[in-house]
């Protein structure tokens, strides 16, 4: 049986009794970087062996997990953070395990789009999730295509994107280039740790604010608009 199990996004005190039931009763977990993972299994005594399954991983190390599983083992699969499969190559596995017939089961909790869009303001039972932008291929293509969709949308639709600490500022006058200054955004980064922040104003505004205060440019972002 292969446990899709989601992890905290950085506080470990988001965790639910379920996924740490499930990681302390499988016979093995995947998990993208094994010294990450062990600070979450340490903190609830947590020991099991540990195939390290990563982007760069290959096929050979999905074939090994796969024969584990047809063999009756139970493994559990995690991310560095949040839930398995958004905006990582797991779903490579699980697609094949479902193809081999094994059962799969996921392990629900949170996503960083999810936690920013709590908190966003912005419209949330309608959304276009995107993941990280394309670095160069198709990027402007898709920058235009958005446009186009929000002008012929008859109702609200808040499109969310990831952008790492490299492209942030590139990206937010990306926006402000394709819509318009005054156009409103939201930008979280740090989601639960300690220096979380959230801004919510016009695009040229955060934009300002991150050129002002390099050392707010850091983590991960989620950015809405």
């Amino acid at each position: 049986m292969l446990y899709i199990v989601a992890t905290p996004i950085w506080n470990l005190e988001d965790i639910t009794y379920r996924a740490v039931r499930i990681l302390s009763e499988v016979d093995s977990i995947a998990c993208e970087d094994t010294r990450t993972s062990a600070t979450l299994l340490n903190r609830y005594d947590i020991k099991k062996p540990l195939i390290s399954y990563h982007s760069h991983s290959g096929q050979t190390k999905t074939d090994k997990i796969i024969e584990q599983l047809k063999k009756g083992q139970n493994i559990a699969l995690i991310s560095d953070a949040w839930t398995p499969g958004i905006s990582d190559p797991w779903y490579i596995l699980i697609k094949e395990a479902i193809m081999e017939g094994i059962e799969v089961v996921p392990i629900p909790w949170v996503t960083a789009f999810t936690t920013a869009l709590m908190w966003s303001g912005m419209q949330m039972n309608h959304f276009l999730y995107l993941g990280f932008l394309p670095v160069k291929k198709w990027r402007q293509t898709l920058f235009k295509m958005l446009v186009e969709r929000k002008n012929n949308k008859k109702e609200d639709e808040t499109v969310v994107i990831y952008e790492s600490v490299h492209r942030i500022v590139r990206t937010l006058k990306e926006i402000w280039e394709y819509f318009w200054s005054e156009h409103n955004i939201v930008v979280a980064r740090e989601l639960t740790k300690k220096f979380e922040e959230f801004k919510r104003w016009n695009v040229w505004e955060i934009v300002e604010y991150f050129e002002n205060n390099p050392g707010k440019v850091k983590g991960e972002f989620v950015v809405l608009f």
